[in-house]
């Protein structure tokens, strides 16, 4: 008797092992380490304190846009214009800071308005009956020209803002800068509703089989506009933090965020065709990015071979995820 229940617990633990094994984030786990100990040998520099700092401090603020694209990814949509509206957000606080208003009713304003852009993309995804992806391309172009419009192509320099609002992206606590903190709030809370609450499970419902959710009683438009604002309104809130730790709105910033964003989410397993997805998975596959960014800089490879490199990345987990989505299906 003893025996069969030491095998069946024996049994319990390979197959435990097995899922573990399975999953797509222990295989993103694998490869961070695999590259972390190789850049390890090949530059002096990677295994330093100031370089980890550098690499979450650069994937913190990227990461809570992370989070808003992947429940939207898993919805069933993609949002092309996350990079402009980071932009927007930061140039239209920036503006209303320079006007007069302090910085914290400024940013307010920013994430606001990008929770508008992000309503006015939902209206014509849901009403209108547009896709995700030419009403946010659409969408990209008309937000980076207000930038422009707005700022007259100039940066807005603002080192007159105060240094209690400075901290939000420049300062620490225990040595724990602010940005990590904020990062680890958003990753933990979206995690647990899109694990844990109703309302969120209809996320998952909405993407994997809309017209099966339809008839289940989901209003899978209310589901899709919602998600699409949230995803916005998260893109502002990265703005503002990065108002705050540059002290300064450049209308250009941002440009290409979204391929680094996309490609986080779809490495992380978000699938491009809706229903599957996780928070964590998300997180991984962008500071699978930062680290490779890191080792190229530390290279020297120049910065044109980089870009060419994350759009290969990029191709393969698209790959990968279109792949697993045929053999599933």
């Amino acid at each position: 008797m003893a025996v069969d229940t030491m095998t069946a617990q024996s049994e319990r633990r390979v197959a435990t092992w097995k899922r573990v094994g399975s999953m797509r984030e222990a295989g993103l786990v694998a490869i961070i380490l695999a590259l972390c100990v190789v850049m390890t040998f090949a530059s002096p520099h990677f295994l330093t304190l100031g370089n980890f700092r550098a690499m979450l401090m650069s994937f913190s603020v990227e990461g809570i846009v992370v989070v808003g694209m992947t429940v939207l990814l898993i919805v069933g949509g993609i949002d092309l214009a996350v990079g402009s509206v980071v932009c927007f957000a930061m140039v239209f606080a920036g503006s209303m800071f320079m006007l007069g208003l302090d910085p914290w009713t400024s940013s307010l304003l920013g994430i606001l308005m990008s929770a508008v852009i992000g309503a006015i993309m939902g209206f014509f995804v849901t009403v209108v009956g547009l896709n995700h992806f030419i009403t946010s391309l659409a969408a990209m172009v008309i937000v980076r020209g207000l930038c422009l419009a707005v700022t007259k192509g100039t940066p807005i320099s603002l080192f007159t803002l105060p240094p209690s609002f400075k901290a939000v992206g420049q300062g620490s606590i225990y040595g724990i800068p602010y940005v990590i903190l904020i990062f680890f709030a958003v990753v933990v809370i979206f995690d647990f509703l899109l694990r844990r609450a109703t309302a969120f499970r209809k996320v998952f419902y909405t993407g994997s089989n809309e017209k099966a959710a339809l008839y289940s009683g989901i209003k899978t438009n209310h589901v899709k506009f919602w998600v699409t604002v949230m995803c916005s309104t998260l893109a502002g809130v990265a703005g503002v933090i990065y108002m705050s730790r540059f002290g300064s709105a450049t209308p250009t910033f941002g440009v290409g965020m979204e391929l680094n964003i996309i490609a986080a989410a779809v490495i992380g397993g978000a699938s491009l065709n809706g229903g599957s997805g996780t928070i964590f998975g998300a997180i991984l596959g962008i500071a699978l990015l930062s680290v490779v960014s890191s080792s190229l800089i530390l290279l020297d490879v120049s910065v044109y071979w980089q870009d060419m490199i994350k759009g290969c990345i990029l191709l393969a987990a698209v790959s990968v995820d279109h792949y697993l989505h045929k053999r599933k299906a």
